[in-house]
């Protein structure tokens, strides 16, 4: 990636699920591609499947790998260009995009700050979110592939702490000053990289995040309209 076109130094974080999108792009992504692949009925099974985990105590990263599980042996490339598809079909509904945080995405671009997504999804969900929107930068999971085809396996994925550690990289390789910077999530798990900077700004309703920007004097905007969370809490 090239940021030196910039000449401010200020970057803006979007987490994505629940921040700028409705919903979460990896289960109803999921849901598409099992469809696609003749296999339906095997979504509500991996969704009990991540109940139970989550039942005997698994942690988010565990119930997250189980996710990337679900695309071994796929090409990369069909994986990709279901993302695209999937996309197309959901950007033209109403309300797949959180109005209020999109107008701040939009805001900081032409701010000329840095444009960043912040993800535990993975790229074929995103590329085509971040193309759409503009974003400089995409920093999300990436699962394992080998000989373009993925192997179920993924090293750490973009959760809780992973984002603060790729906002700091991000931030030391490209003379970010994030002092100036703003990040916005809806998450308590978002905390750890909104910290990071100046201007952490909470998006929706959620009960914990909200408390916690009262407590630290975060201001907040309103979110969409699919507030409450999935079990898994594994999106972020």
């Amino acid at each position: 990636m090239n940021l030196t076109r910039y000449a401010t130094r200020a970057a803006a974080f979007f987490d994505v699920d629940g921040t700028l999108v409705n919903g979460t792009t990896m289960f109803d992504f999921l849901a598409c591609h099992l469809d696609a692949c003749g296999r339906p009925e095997e979504y509500p099974a991996f969704r009990q499947r991540l109940d139970g985990l989550a039942q005997a105590g698994a942690d988010r990263t565990r119930r997250c790998r189980a996710y990337y599980e679900m695309y071994k042996g796929v090409p990369v490339s069909s994986v990709a260009e279901e993302g695209t598809r999937w996309f197309a079909g959901r950007a033209g509904r109403p309300g797949f995009l959180i109005e209020s945080a999109l107008a701040e995405f939009r805001s900081h671009a032409a701010a000329g700050h840095v444009t960043v997504l912040v993800s535990g999804s993975f790229a074929a969900c995103l590329d085509p979110l971040a193309e759409h929107l503009g974003a400089d930068v995409l920093l999300c999971s990436r699962p394992e592939v080998r000989a373009g085809v993925f192997t179920g396996a993924i090293g750490t994925p973009m959760i809780g702490a992973a984002k603060a550690d790729a906002v700091r990289r991000l931030a030391d390789e490209h003379h970010l000053d994030l002092e100036q910077s703003f990040a916005y999530g809806d998450h308590i798990s978002d905390v750890p990289y909104m910290e990071m900077v100046g201007h952490p700004v909470v998006v929706g309703s959620d009960a914990e995040m909200v408390g916690h920007a009262a407590e630290y004097g975060w201001p907040t905007l309103a979110g969409g309209r699919e507030q409450k969370r999935s079990t898994e809490g594994m999106q972020q």
